[in-house]
């Protein structure tokens, strides 16, 4: 029985044997020919008005981009999509085609979309990112480039087989519908690699949306049950602090995702909720435990701690975690062992805690040295607890 589909399947399918048919026909004609004949039709067909060289190159570019489409969708594309697509792009289409236009926006989002988690593709990464570069330029306004990969994915991959290791990456997606913005954007831009684009959001909001997405997707894998843990991974750069030009910003975050993967070994936690920690860690002895360090970098923030009572001095924060935070000193030799400030972090109500330093290295950027400090907890009368 027929549906109620199928006069409109039957037209459509006639339409493209039409456009199939024309091709074959105009190939065969003297350019000349070929142009007058495409005046009249472009005429006919939506009221363009065109000479007969405009009309023949107009054809000529429709045969490239119908080239293009079926290559890139890995599948034969109607010459009447392609030509729909070259008149929309130049600005020709007065009268709308409501099936080619249809069938073209559907052929857009899916050669724009990533077929197995649904997010948008590397190409749209690239171009959003130029347009949404240049629209915080002009505006003055903060963008943030968040660069995410799933931490031990090809284990999971290994280990658990390829349909697993899929809906692992499935979840990514979900979870980033749960935690981002309407205004973000959200990419896959390769294997287990991810990216965000958030217009109008500075360092401190940025690392809020990021971890949260971040526990989002750790509860949601946890249910999968893996022998390996998976978590996401991320690395953060803002413009215009960590740099204006597109291939800055993205070695900024891929480096700041490197550092989180690598995180230096801190030995106390930090106090929660302003009760200090009872105890001293020793070494990581589980993924999860590690985690627990991670870094969240400041570098570009107002971040400083004070201290000091004497003689009040600010010093800016590189990075802060659970168990310290990295200071960018001049001297390291200035510092005590052990003593007190005023920690001062974007959106946070300052804190005062007690900082013990651990190392000092050269920073990455050359300027000034790097002085690791972790937190550590007081005794009754005060005295750090050693």
């Amino acid at each position: 029985m027929p549906g109620p589909n199928d006069s409109f399947r039957s037209q459509s399918t006639a339409e493209e044997s039409f456009f199939d048919l024309l091709g074959e026909t105009l190939e065969s004609l003297d350019r000349g020919v070929r142009g007058q004949f495409l005046a009249q039709f472009f005429k006919s067909l939506a009221h363009i008005e065109l000479t007969d060289s405009e009309s023949a190159a107009a054809w000529d570019r429709v045969l490239v981009r119908h080239r293009e489409l079926s290559e890139r969708m890995s599948r034969p594309v109607s010459l009447k999509t392609a030509m729909m697509d070259v008149l929309e792009s130049l600005n020709l289409l007065d009268v709308p085609i409501l099936v080619e236009y249809r069938e073209l926006r559907r052929l857009q989002v899916s050669a724009g979309s990533d077929a197995l988690t649904g997010l948008y593709n590397r190409r749209l990464f690239e171009e959003y990112f130029e347009k949404e570069l240049s629209r915080a330029k002009r505006a003055s306004q903060q963008l943030a480039l968040v660069i995410m990969d799933l931490h031990r994915f090809k284990e999971v991959n290994d280990r658990h087989g390829h349909q697993l290791g899929d809906k692992a990456l499935q979840l990514v997606a979900e979870a980033a519908r749960d935690t981002v913005r309407v205004s973000d954007f959200t990419f896959r831009i390769g294997g287990d690699e991810f990216a965000l684009l958030l217009p109008q959001c500075d360092l401190a909001r940025c690392t809020l949306l990021s971890r949260r997405l971040r526990a989002c997707y750790e509860a949601a894998v946890h249910d999968l049950h893996f022998e390996v843990p998976l978590t996401l991974d991320f690395g953060i750069a803002v413009f215009p602090s960590d740099g204006e030009q597109r291939d800055v910003l993205i070695r900024v975050a891929d480096r700041r995702l490197y550092e989180m993967k690598n995180p230096a070994l801190l030995p106390v936690e930090l106090p929660r909720d302003g009760v200090p920690p009872q105890k001293a860690f020793g070494p990581f002895n589980t993924p999860r435990d590690k985690r627990r360090w991670e870094r969240v970098s400041l570098a570009g923030t107002s971040a400083h701690i004070v201290w000091n009572e004497d003689y009040p001095t600010t010093v800016p924060v590189i990075d802060v975690s659970y168990g310290g935070v990295a200071l960018r000193v001049e001297d390291p030799e200035v510092f005590p062992p052990a003593f007190q400030a005023m920690l001062h972090v974007p959106i946070q109500v300052p804190v005062k805690v007690t900082l013990r330093k651990s190392y000092a290295q050269s920073t990455t950027t050359g300027v000034g040295t790097r002085l690791g400090c972790t937190f550590i907890s007081q005794g009754p009368t005060g005295q750090p607890v050693q």
